[in-house]
């Protein structure tokens, strides 16, 4: 048995949820699991069907995003994973789908408006899009600069990954990640409602306004402050 079954098995769950969540069609999408430790992680192979993946698909890939196990190619998105593990440490999971609304607002290369309490339960801000990737970055290693693309957002606009755990890739589509792949995917599925909501919200009243302070910041506390008082 390998030495990494155990994040191969979690990390086939994890891209099994995608199908059951409405957040993939066909081979779209991925989940990968990292093991900081050992510097690698598991992700799914690429264009393989939902339906016919077995944990023992799942590819075992390092840090320079080389693979260390298995018989198939990885995810064409291989290289944005692996970025993303090797500059952020305290992420374990990564997931990137094409989900309808998010991938929607990733083309239209927009900010998701922090309209309501469903989303300031989860961030205090918009959801980030990236800017699309400069025709140089294109024409390099493409899904490598993608992680870079993610980091460099990050950067200019102050933010912490460790308090927004999404981003949309302008023209491209929704990355998401967390400390395990349940918080991963979670993201993602909370991702996809947000911006069905926020489209819902302009498109009902296109002069909405955004959420007031206080209420970001009651919503957020609540769930994440020193005193939250949310679940059990």
């Amino acid at each position: 048995m390998s030495k990494y079954q155990q994040i191969k098995q979690t990390a086939y769950e994890a891209n099994m949820q995608l199908p059951k969540l409405g957040l993939v069609l066909f081979t779209f999408g991925n989940v990968s699991l990292a093991d900081h430790k050992e510097q690698v992680f598991a992700i799914k192979p690429s264009g393989v069907p939902y339906e016919l993946l077995t944990p023992d698909d799942m590819v075992i890939v390092d840090f320079d995003g080389n693979t260390v196990e298995g018989k198939m190619r990885p995810s064409s998105d291989t290289k944005t994973h692996a970025v993303l593990y090797k500059h952020w440490p305290k992420i374990g999971s990564v997931v990137h789908t094409h989900s309808t609304y998010a991938t929607a607002w990733a083309q239209a290369q927009r900010d998701v408006p922090i309209f309501g309490t469903t989303h300031a339960d989860h961030l205090t801000v918009d959801v980030p899009c990236a800017p699309p990737m400069s025709d140089e970055m294109i024409k390099g290693n493409y899904e490598y600069e993608t992680g870079f693309q993610i980091l460099n957002c990050f950067k200019e606009r102050g933010l912490s990954y460790e308090e927004v755990e999404m981003i949309l890739v302008g023209n491209h589509a929704p990355f998401t990640w967390g400390k395990d792949a349940h918080k991963a995917v979670y993201n993602a599925a909370v991702l996809e409602e947000v911006s069905r909501m926020a489209y819902l919200t302009e498109t009902i009243n296109p002069q909405a306004p955004r959420l007031k302070d206080a209420l970001i910041r009651k919503h957020f506390e609540r769930k994440h402050g020193p005193d939250s008082y949310y679940g059990q």
